[in-house]
């Protein structure tokens, strides 16, 4: 669980922009929607694969043109 703590003269948009930050920072909305829906590993695994397999094809074509 974050804490902010809220500093005197603190504007409460200010807080909540570090709020954001250390969300963003943490990765814990990332985590939230990974842990949604269980995937089984294997799955994970092939979709890692693919994108692998993706990025260099993209690669080939780039040094192709």
């Amino acid at each position: 669980m974050l804490l902010i703590n809220v500093k005197d003269n603190e504007t409460i948009d200010r807080a909540l922009s570090r709020y954001k930050k250390k969300v963003k920072d943490t990765q814990l909305l990332k985590e939230v929607r990974r842990r949604k829906n269980f995937e089984k590993p294997s799955v994970t695994r092939r979709a890692t694969v693919l994108k692998a397999i993706h990025r260099e094809s993209i690669k080939i074509q780039e040094m192709n043109d």
